[in-house]
């Protein structure tokens, strides 16, 4: 019994002694492979792995506190000259050729260095007369009131006192615009002590500038004649146009005192002459409306706002207003738009904006006609009066074109009486 404890007992040791044995060559077998490792990544440190255990690498930075300017990356091309071909050995001298052509190329230079200094933000200073410009730029300027050119009327003027008649030499026209194919002539008037005697000249195919040449031949009284400082009358010539559809239209028109015809004998004289007034009606209400035109995007902006005064006998029955607008090239019509209506308002506020798409180089020919319309009934629309813009018009009409002319991308509003 003893001897089988002590045997128990001696195995029990030799096993807890076995187990600790491998387990001390297992963790010192490891320590050497580790310390070899470590010593291989030393020599070699570009074959060492990385590891989440490597420090991280220190980044330092340096705060500023000085404001960033932009800066343009875009720069205005080089522009190069051609330069003078030479014809001819006898022609051109080659030493001031050759020294004009190192002039030329110094010129060149600092043209381009001075181009490449301006950035695209930057706008271009004008040069002056005696610097060479480094590039010519064309922009296509906007019609305005200043650069329109209206009709212009040469004629000359002869009293015949023996025969007591007053000679019109009509000579010529220039610019005349109006469509092709259209016809016109000048037509004269002359009143004296409230009778009116008329003459025109014959009809001639209109153009730009238009040779008519004739006389118009007006009788005056006899005593009238001698003494034509105390002559009271008037003289009117007026430059007519009908198209292809038989509608006469007045182009413009200009009027002078016979008084003042001693002063104009036998001179050359040329007349700008003006679009014709309106005739002088009672009105029958006023509009108020808005006006702008966007160059860039070749619009015009119409804003018929409200109206007031409206006087008319279309409106005991029912009243439901509407504003009907027009736009006009010449003669054609271009589009048509209408307000909505408004209902039981002698002055009604509508306040609605029509945008309508005009070239700038129609605008000077152009026109906008408004008219107030009333619903009577289903079906019946009854004008109570109209307005017309443009520089064929006359009154508030030319007045607010012309503004709207000289002030491009601006509302301009102004009140319109409205003629039956």
């Amino acid at each position: 019994m003893l001897v089988s404890a002590t045997a128990l007992l001696g195995a029990t040791l030799g096993t807890v002694s076995g187990v600790l044995t491998l387990c001390g060559l297992s963790l010192l077998c490891k320590s050497c492979k580790k310390g070899k490792l470590e010593s291989g990544d030393e020599a070699d440190p570009e074959k060492a792995k990385p590891s989440i255990l490597h420090t991280l690498t220190q980044f330092s930075v340096h705060k500023c506190t000085e404001p960033i300017q932009p800066q343009a990356s875009l720069k205005f091309p080089q522009i190069y000259r051609p330069k003078p071909s030479v014809t001819s050995q006898e022609v051109i001298n080659y030493k001031e050729h050759g020294a004009s052509n190192d002039t030329s190329a110094a010129e060149l230079d600092t043209c381009n260095q001075a181009t490449e200094r301006e950035e695209v933000f930057s706008l271009p200073r004008q040069a002056s007369a005696d610097e060479i410009p480094c590039s010519s730029e064309q922009t296509g300027a906007m019609t305005t009131s200043s650069s329109i050119l209206y009709p212009k009327l040469h004629f000359s003027i002869s009293l015949h006192k023996e025969s007591g008649e007053l000679h019109i030499n009509i000579v010529e026209a220039e610019n005349i615009s109006v469509e092709a194919g259209c016809e016109g002539y000048i037509s004269g008037c002359v009143s004296v002590s409230e009778e009116q005697k008329h003459a025109h000249t014959a009809v001639h195919k209109l153009a730009v500038h238009v040779q008519w040449g004739e006389e118009l031949v007006f009788a005056l009284p006899m005593e009238s004649t001698e003494d034509t400082d105390s002559l009271d009358g008037e003289v009117a010539l007026s430059l007519h146009c009908c198209d292809r559809f038989s509608h006469n239209s007045t182009l413009g028109m200009m009027r002078f005192k016979l008084a003042d015809v001693s002063m104009m004998l036998d001179a050359d004289c040329w007349v700008d002459l003006q679009p014709p007034k309106q005739e002088v009606t009672s009105s029958t209400g006023e509009l108020l409306l808005s006006l702008s035109y966007l160059p860039a995007a070749n619009r015009l902006g119409v804003v018929v706002m409200k109206a007031r005064g409206l006087q008319s006998d279309k409106l005991k029955d029912n009243i439901d207003l509407s504003v009907k607008l027009t736009l006009k090239h010449q003669n054609a019509k271009l589009k048509k738009k209408q307000t909505r209506r408004v209902k039981h308002k002698m002055n009604p506020v509508w306040n609605e904006m029509m945008m309508l798409e005009l070239p700038s180089e129609l605008l000077a020919k152009s026109s906008v006609d408004l008219e107030v319309l009333n619903l009577a009934s289903p079906g019946t629309l009854l004008p109570l009066g109209r307005c017309m813009l443009g520089l064929q018009t006359s009154g508030t009409g030319l007045q607010h074109w012309k503004q709207m002319l000289d002030n491009p991308r601006k509302q301009i509003a102004m009140w319109h009486p409205l003629y039956t």
